[in-house]
């Protein structure tokens, strides 16, 4: 009788809300549709909704604390004796605040290390301002991630920085949506033009000048907010304080199913990021590719990753700066210019075809069979992961 092998075992680990976590969803589908066993470990909140069941495992650990350096040490100790009493070949440390446990169980268990980094966790917003909690990041940064077996992140100017800094190769796995099925129709054949912004409302993601823009915009230009965040509630303050409830929607929330409906009845995207940090500098933001999979045009910042897909794709409208003026400047050429607006949506379904999950798959596949062969290279060169991606929308 023959012996057959069983599954590779793949624990990945978050801090964050499973429900919402699209990328994690669609990497722990993939891994599982591609013979792993894969279980994602998550964070349970007072208000989290109940798992919604998908073809991989979901756990969900209990953290009295909801921030601070308490809410890091207790679910780090839990999420530890979790890795401990899991069967796993591999455990994969999505960003640096799981690393450590992380790290700790693969050497006991003797699995193999991923780190996945979605950000530039020590250069984040909330950390730039905070030298001393900064500088406990970076040192178990500089001392966790050269350890890892295999280490990847969603951008390759993250990839360079990472590399460089820490001495190790980087893959790329972009945040790239699943394509799409359905798109948009013209914003004026819509009663009400929509502005949206999908994600955490948190600090430096320009939600704040968004507001405060509204009253240079024509009164019929709605405000969708799709997401909640440590700025929640002083956004709603805000709101309230300029008589603005009427033009805002505080969506909350959303599921990935209910979020991409909602995305298609949007004019313009929003991505407007703060230069607070180089995490936010050298993003690639899965929002960014969201909109484009929705086939509306959207405002993005000029940074580096943005500045070379509207070159590749030309299906953005990129500001220099957060003012008003710029951004009201922004909105109205996009909503007064029908032609240019239509233009941009014409090359985000163009895009959309290439920039999908789909495309993305096989180089996830691919680092993580090549965890039992050595690398010679980098794996995030251009050549590898966009050699369809030449070609400029027209």
């Amino acid at each position: 009788m023959e012996n057959i092998s069983p599954p590779t075992r793949i624990v990945c680990c978050v801090t964050n809300d499973l429900s919402y976590d699209q990328r994690m969803i669609r990497i722990c589908r993939s891994l599982q549709e591609a013979g792993y066993q894969v279980t994602l470990v998550g964070r349970q909140k007072p208000e989290s909704v109940p798992l919604i069941a998908r073809n991989f495992a979901q756990q969900r650990i209990h953290c009295p604390f909801r921030r601070g350096w308490l809410f890091y040490a207790v679910f780090n100790l839990q999420l530890f004796w979790k890795l401990l009493s899991s069967r796993a070949d591999i455990i994969c440390a999505v960003d640096l605040d799981t690393l450590l446990p992380a790290f700790l169980a693969a050497k006991i268990k003797r699995s193999k290390l991923v780190y996945d980094a979605h950000e530039y966790f020590t250069e984040v917003p909330e950390l730039v301002n905070r030298p001393l909690v900064q500088r406990i990041w970076s040192v178990l940064a500089n001392w966790l991630i050269p350890r890892a077996d295999l280490a990847y992140t969603v951008g390759p100017a993250l990839a360079d920085i990472f590399e460089r800094k820490y001495r190790k190769a980087f893959g790329v796995v972009r945040n790239l949506p699943l394509s799409g099925k359905t798109h948009p129709d013209p914003p004026h054949a819509h009663p009400t033009p929509i502005l949206l912004y999908q994600g955490m409302l948190n600090e430096g993601r320009g939600l704040e000048a968004i507001i405060d823009t509204l009253p240079l915009l024509p009164d019929q230009v709605i405000l969708w907010l799709a997401g909640e965040g440590d700025r929640s509630a002083s956004l709603r303050e805000q709101v309230a304080a300029a008589g603005l409830q009427h033009r805002v929607i505080f969506h909350g929330l959303l599921a990935p199913e209910a979020l991409r409906q909602l995305s298609t009845k949007a004019a313009i995207g929003l991505n407007l990021l703060e230069n607070k940090g180089l995490s936010y500098y050298y993003s690639l933001a899965n929002k960014a590719f969201d909109y484009i999979q929705a086939g509306i045009p959207s405002l993005q910042m000029q940074f580096p990753e943005y500045e070379r897909l509207q070159e590749q794709w030309g299906v953005f409208r990129l500001v220099p700066d957060l003012s008003p003026a710029t951004l009201s400047a922004a909105i109205h050429d996009l909503l007064d210019d029908p032609e240019q607006w239509e233009a941009l949506r014409r090359n985000c379904l163009l895009a959309a075809k290439t920039l999908c999950w789909e495309n993305e798959v096989p180089v996830l596949l691919e680092l993580y069979r090549g965890l039992s062969a050595p690398r010679k290279k980098p794996l995030h060169t251009q050549d590898n992961l966009n050699k369809s991606n030449t070609h400029k929308g027209q």
